[in-house]
Formats: structure tokens, sequence, C-alpha cells
């Protein structure tokens, strides 16, 4: 029930259908292939083709470079302990910077061409030939210009401009290569490679970028990403025009890293090597007034070595004395460390490392301090120091400073009071020596500075030279695991693919031209729409496609006497069926044709239909009762006599304007005459009505070609003498929303005995052939007629 008020409103679209109607015009399927496919491939012969380079390396999770031999011992030393964040080193190697150190390494801010046939070709590495300099231009300005190099090493220099100045008056001829050429842009050399072939000539287009404006294309080039979520394997992809260029990009990225690196890592060891070195000066200078103090004493008061003096009493005190010991290094170095602090000339210094403060904690500050200031240091180097970013983290490093010193201050009390319970201790035991001279006793606290201060020395000498030797022989943060490689093949524009898909689409196309213009197509479409409407259908005419965009022609017959082309036939099957409508105790069969609209053909089917029932021997007359047009009277010339005067009354033999024979033997025409201006008053009066019960006597067919009803209510008059009715519906003309309102008016019997034809089908490469065995067989060849009016 929904499929057919689908089907009466006219959207319903068959899919079969829409096949099939495309697949008729399989020429217009051709031709969309072709266009598709040659676009397609002009395409890809426009585009130039683009490699893929990948390389992978495998990041050291701890950030420590790996020294030789027994140098690993001297790996650990606070400096780079802190564990890599993965992602954050993929931002690093993503870093402008870092692409801009390698665009100037490379030399990428220049690129040159060759002209090709459907795009410029890239010349680097071994396809290049020729090198150019242009020490004028700065890292912000750009440039471009063609370069011919003769055969004989001749250079010119033409087309040049600078940013978006054109010079179209320069240039350049006579310079050798290797010499300088005084440009607009600054002097300009032209040097050889070890490619350049001479006696050759070259055609150059060299483009010269702003060094900013190359890495950020070349950024756009290059994808960097972690490739597996758990694992340190970092993959590097390049995309470019050449692939010696993508290697080298990729290599180049990976040693500016690296450099990067190890340059951050140095820095901290630098730093804590001038404070190592400085400590050790002061070290130096209090351990040599110790020396001389014990010195002096013994030799003023007479005393002996104090090993042997107080042999004794050490034996009792060597475990109290040796963590006094470890605690008072730890003490120094802690005030050592406050003292540099609170300095305020260090302020912007790193803090030294691993400096031996005995405290877990103060180290991972003092690291994290530094690895921020480095990260400080590194942004102030690029912008102003009244950046946002600068401020913000000058106050966390104040913080950190400041969170440092307090740690330090509680180390150093935690410390004093280790060293008052060890003293307290101390005493304990020094109490029994009743008999110590004061002289030990001053000995041995001067002793225990000088040994305090030699193991502080020595601690500090091996400090500087770890430092020293982990600058010298630190690696780099990287292994490669695979080196730049690339399928010899371009990966874009993928060539096959492509082609294929433009294959299928012009394959669809046709296809989908057609699904759109039957879906905005609100026209009655053909037989197919009628199907659901049950109105009896009498044939269907197919359409002359040679007639033009409206194909009216008044006045043509196309059913002739003997043919036996597709038109004819489709009139026989008419006439077939018409004669089954009339009935047979009448003598004569009266039968109006009309139609919704004008230019449905219902004047051209009137004429053909009457010449068809005449050529069987019927005897025919066709009335124009198209009193505004008198289509029909155009078949007899339009005589100035006709069914006008018999209805106005200036004629009562209505035989003398009757046109017979004029066609077709049998057949009879009642032309309109002289156009009336009142035509509805006179289809209306008893004298219409009159004649038509007259004529009734003497044919066999009268066929009324009427006006259509959508326009007047000639139709509706005339109704009322007829037998039957012959709707015709153009195909491509008539409105699909019009088809409820015919079925209306069948079921409300609007029209007499109503039957439809359905006019201007298009029977597309039809040809019907039925055989009848061996050798016998006949066809309908479909030849162009116009079937309008």
């Amino acid at each position: 029930m929904e499929e057919n008020e689908e089907r009466d409103n006219g959207t319903a679209i068959n899919i079969s259908e829409v096949l099939h109607t495309t697949l008729m015009r399989w020429p217009w399927i051709i031709l969309s292939v072709v266009f598709c496919v040659s676009l397609a491939l002009l395409y890809v012969l426009r585009t130039e083709p683009t490699y893929t380079r990948n390389a992978e390396l495998v990041l050291r999770q701890d950030g420590k470079g790996k020294s030789l031999g027994a140098l690993s011992d001297f790996a650990d030393m606070g400096l780079m302990s802190t564990r890599t964040n993965l992602t954050d080193e993929v931002n690093k190697f993503q870093s402008p910077d870092i692409m801009a150190d390698v665009v100037r390494r490379l030399k990428l801010d220049v690129s040159y061409y060759t002209e090709g046939t459907f795009h410029n070709n890239i010349l680097y590495g071994a396809t290049l030939p020729l090198t150019v300099e242009m020490p004028g231009l700065t890292e912000t300005e750009a440039a471009s210009f063609t370069l011919e190099v003769s055969p004989k090493g001749q250079v010119s220099i033409t087309d040049m401009t600078k940013d978006i100045e054109t010079y179209p008056d320069f240039k350049a001829t006579g310079k050798k290569l290797g010499e300088a050429i005084s440009t607009p842009i600054g002097e300009v050399t032209v040097n050889k490679t070890a490619f350049y072939r001479p006696g050759e000539a070259y055609r150059i287009l060299v483009r010269k970028s702003t060094v900013q404006g190359a890495a950020g294309s070349f950024s756009g080039k290059v994808t960097i990403a972690q490739k597996d979520k758990e694992g340190n394997t970092i993959t590097i992809t390049a995309n470019d025009q050449s692939t010696q260029r993508a290697e080298d990009l990729i290599n180049a990225i990976i040693d500016v890293y690296n450099e990067r690196w190890i340059e951050n890592r140095n820095k901290i060891a630098v730093a804590t090597s001038a404070f190592i070195t400085e400590r050790l000066s002061r070290i130096e200078a209090e351990l040599g007034n110790v020396d001389r103090d014990i010195s002096s004493y013994q030799s003023a008061h007479l005393i002996p070595d104090v090993q042997q003096a107080a042999q004794l009493y050490m034996n009792q005190n060597q475990t109290v004395q040796n963590e006094m010991l470890n605690i008072s290094n730890q003490l120094q170095m802690t005030r050592y460390v406050r003292q540099y602090l609170v300095n305020d000339n260090n302020s912007k210094k790193l803090l030294p490392a691993n400096s031996g403060v005995g405290s877990a904690s103060i180290e991972r500050q003092i690291e994290g301090y530094n690895t921020l200031l480095l990260q400080r240091d590194q942004l102030a180097s690029q912008s102003s120091p009244n950046h946002p970013r600068i401020m913000e983290l000058d106050a966390s490093l104040g913080a950190m400073r400041n969170n440092i010193l307090q740690a330090v201050d509680n180390q150093i009390k935690a410390l004093d009071t280790q060293i008052r319970n060890l003293q307290s201790k101390q005493s304990q035991t020094t109490a029994r020596i009743a008999a110590s001279p004061n002289q030990a006793k001053y000995l041995l606290s001067v002793e225990r500075q000088q040994k305090v201060k030699e193991a502080l020395y020595v601690f500090l000498l091996q400090k500087r030279e770890e430092t020293e030797l982990s600058q010298a022989f630190t690696a780099y943060n990287t292994d490669v695991i695979k080196m730049p490689l690339g399928a010899p093949s371009p990966t874009s524009p993928k060539r096959g693919r492509i082609l294929l898909c433009a294959f299928i689409l012009g394959l669809l196309l046709p296809f989908g031209v057609t699904y759109l213009l039957e879906l905005t197509n609100t026209k009655l479409r053909g037989r197919q729409d009628l199907d659901d409407l049950g109105i009896p259908l009498l044939g269907e005419i197919p359409r002359d496609k040679s007639a033009g965009k409206n194909g009216q022609q008044d006045g043509q017959v196309v059913v002739k006497q003997g043919k036996r082309n597709l038109i004819n036939e489709a009139f026989r099957l008419m006439r077939t069926s018409v004669g089954f409508m009339s009935a047979a105790d009448k003598p004569c069969s009266v039968i109006m044709v009309t139609s919704f609209n004008p230019g449905s053909g219902k004047t051209f089917i009137t004429m053909n239909l009457g010449i068809s029932l005449a050529l069987k021997g019927q005897k025919t007359l066709v009335i124009d009762c198209d009193l505004r047009r008198a289509s029909a009277s155009v078949y007899t010339n339009k005589p100035s006599h006709g069914i006008t005067d018999y209805l106005v009354g200036k004629t009562k033999d209505y035989n003398s304007l009757l046109v017979c024979n004029s066609i077709v033997d049998n057949l009879c025409v009642l032309p309109v005459g002289v156009v009336p201006p009142n035509p509805t008053e006179l289809l209306e009066s008893d004298r219409f009505k009159e004649l038509i019960n007259l004529l009734r006597q003497e044919f066999d067919y009268i066929l009324i070609d009427c006006p259509p009803i959508a326009m007047m209510a000639d139709a509706q008059i005339v109704n009322g003498v007829c037998d039957r009715t012959i709707f015709v519906l153009r195909a491509g003309l008539l409105e699909r929303r019009m088809l409820p309102e015919l079925k209306r008016m069948v079921n409300d019997k609007s029209f007499k005995n109503m039957g439809v034809v359905l006019n201007g089908t298009i029977p597309e490469g039809i040809t019907y052939r039925y055989g009848y065995g061996k050798g016998y067989s006949y066809g309908y060849q479909y030849d162009n007629y116009n079937i309008e009016d």
C-alpha cells in the first residue's frame, strides 16, 4: 500500500530501471571512464612523486652515556641521573630550533629544480651539478632566479626576485663558474659540484627561502613518534621528493639532537668542576695552616709523635672518631654549599651536584634545579628576559633555591646534633684517661682537624677527576637501531590506486548522474509510472528524437500503407485497442481525444489514428474541435470554411465542409475554418449535437480533437456527445503529481470510457526479432518520426 502511494506521488525510483537506463547509454559510460581516468592520469603526471624513509632509535631511559672499560666506574656522577621522559624527548626532536639547525647544516633553505614536462624536478645530492652562494642575503630574506650555464661554463642569471620585489629587466651574463656576480640581491657565486659534467648545458631554477620558512616546511615532512607505548624506541619518518635528502634530513636531526644533549650535560659538568676547584683551593690553604700549627706546637712543647702518644687512647675511641670524621665531612660540604647558595653572585649559576652533603633529598633538589635552570637559559637565549615563560621559570627557580637553602639549614642542624652526641660519647671515654696530658689533648684535637681536611681534600680531588672524565667520555643519548631506509618506489601519489579509483568512479558516475536525474525528475517517465493506476492503456507511441527539443511539426503523417516500422506498429496496436473499446451494437463510435496540457501530441495521435483506421477500410472522420488553435486543420492546409460555419448557421450542408480522401482514402476531416471568438458557446449549442448525430449515420469512427482539459471547458462539453475518451499523456512533459488526479477522473467517471495513450516514449536501441524456424525472421526497426502536435 505504501509503495503504491509512493508511486502515485512520483517519488519511487527503481534501481533496476536506473541501471537499465544507464547501460542503454553505454557510450556515456565509456566517455565517463575515459574522462575520469584521463583526469587521474593528468593528476599523477603533474604531481611530483614523494618518497618515504624511516629510521628507528632507542633512547637510554636512565639518560646516562656509557663509558669505556674501567671508566664506567665514574659514570654515576649525579649530574645526569634524572630519568629521561620519552614524551619530552620526542618533543625535543620536533623542536623548531633543531629543525632550523638542520636547515642551516644541510643548506636546505636553498632549493634547486629543473623544468619538467608536467612538474619541476628536485635537484639534490648526486643529481645536483651546481650550487649557489648568496652571502648578501640574511636568514630572514627569500629570493629566486633562473640559472643557465652554457656548455662552455658561461653563467647567465634571469627572472630574479627578492621577497615580493621582482627585477624583470635584470640579466647577468658573461661570468664563469666560481666568479662572483653582482645582482640586486648581492653577490652570487655559482660553484661546481662533484657531479658537474663539463660540456653540458644546464638550466636550473634556484629558490632561496627563509630559514624559519624552510624549517617549517621540512617539519611538515617529518613525523616523529613513539613506536610502542611500553618501549623506548622512537620512529622518525621523512617524506620528500628526494630519497637522499630524506635520509640526510633524518640523520641530521639525530646528530643535532645528540650534540645538544651532550652540550646540556657538559654545562652541568663545567659548573661542578669550577665549584670543586674553588673548594680545593680553600681546603688546601686551611690544611697548610693546620700542619703548621701542629709542627709549631710540637717544637715548642717537645711533644713526641701524636700517634705514639695517644696509641692506647685511640684504640678505644677509634669507632667514635670514624663516625665523627664522616659526619664532619658532610657538615663541611653542607656549609660550603650553603655559602654558595647565599652568595648573590651565584644566583644564576648551576648548583654543584653530588657535592657530598649526605642527603639524597638535597641532591635530587639540586639536580631538578639545574635541569630547570638549563631550560631557562636555553629559552632566554631565544627571547627577551621579560618573556612570561622566563619570568615564570625565574620564579620557580627562586622558590626551588629557597627550598634547597632551607633543606641545607636543616641538614646542618642535624649534623651538629649528631656531632654533639658523638662528642658526649667521646668525653665519657676520654674521662677515663685521667693521666693524659693537656698537650696530648690539644694535639689530638688539632690532628682531628687535619684528618678531616685531608679526607675532604682527597674527596674533592676524586670528584673533580670524575667530573672531567664524565665530560670527556659522555656518549650519546641515542642508539640507532635502524638507519634511514625505504622502498625505491614513491609512496605518493599511489598511481595504481588513483587510476583504479578513477576507473571505478568513471563507471559509477553515469549511474549516479542517472539516479540524480531520476531523483529530480518530476515528469512522467514511462509506462512504469502508470502500472499501479488501474487505467486502461491503449498504447505507447515512441518519440521522434530528430524533431528537436519540442518535436512539434504540425501536419506530419507517419502512418502509411505497407510501412512496418515501430511507430506504424504502435498505431496498429492502438487501433486494435480502440476496436475492442467500441461497442458492437453501435454503428459508429464517437471518440474524443484530449490531454492535460498543450504539447502532449493529441492532434498528432488523432490524425494518425484516423489514418490507421481508414487504411483498415473503416470510414473515419476527424473533427477539429480545438476552435482556438485549429491544430488538426493543418493537415488540410487550414481551409477558410469549416465547422464554425455550420455552428454559426452560415451553411446547412455540412458535407460541403468536409475534406475527404486528401490524405488517404476513407478519411475525412472537418476543419475549423475561421477561428470564432466564442468557441465554448458554439460547442454548447444544439447544432453541434445535431451535427454529431448526423455524422454518426455516415461514418464508422468519428475522432474529435479537443483542447486540453486544464485550460478550458471545451473537452467537458464535447464529452456529452462522445462514446469513448482517449486521454493523451506525454512522457517527459506531464508532471507526475497529476497522475492521482487522472486516477480520480477515472474513478469518478468524469469522462466516458476513458483510456490512456502514452506518447513520447524513448525505445532506445530496441529491435524486435521473432524467428519461425531456420531462415525465417522479421524485425521492427525504429525510425525517426515526430509524434507531437
